[in-house]
């Protein structure tokens, strides 16, 4: 299966939208898995909506990232820009904010911090490359300081969503 992800920048791009999930609370962009019959721009413009609910416009793909392990799916990376709409949490999304790029949340997830800077490269090429920062390593690093996260990623992995 593959998956999409999206950046959304405010105005003069010194702020990037981020949402916090509901069934793992931690910051990530707005993104999720292309359904059947789906196109990738499809899934993004979807997804934004039902994470944030604003329609949005894409604005140009950033990237192809190659799955390096059981953690992580291909992923087209799209800009997006919004129409019409302002932010709202929903059945997903517990909190939505614009962050100041020099202040991103710490509970970010991986790998969105490398994948906010390869969108701030303003390429005119999309970018081929392997997911950074998803490793067998990160994991056991977040299973020992974050036991809780993780257990609860694990449930999502096996079709359980903890969302309250």
């Amino acid at each position: 299966m593959e998956a999409v992800c999206s950046i959304i920048f405010n105005e003069d791009k010194t702020g990037v939208l981020l949402t916090k999930r509901r069934d793992i609370p931690v910051w990530v962009l707005p993104g999720g898995g292309i359904d059947s019959g789906e196109t990738p721009e499809e899934a993004a413009i979807r997804e934004v909506f039902e994470e944030t609910g604003c329609r949005v416009v894409i604005v140009r793909k950033i990237a192809e990232y190659i799955s390096v392990n059981q953690f992580t799916k291909p992923t087209h990376f799209f800009e997006c820009k919004i129409l019409f709409g302002s932010p709202q949490t929903g059945e997903e999304t517990q909190e939505i904010a614009f962050f100041s790029l020099d202040n991103l949340p710490k509970h970010l997830a991986p790998p969105y911090r490398g994948w906010i800077a390869d969108a701030l490269l303003d390429t005119k090429e999309i970018l081929r490359k392997k997911i950074e920062g998803v490793s067998y390593w990160v994991f056991v690093k977040l299973l020992l300081t974050h036991p809780i996260l993780v257990g609860r990623y694990l449930l999502t992995k096996i079709g359980i969503h903890i969302n309250r």
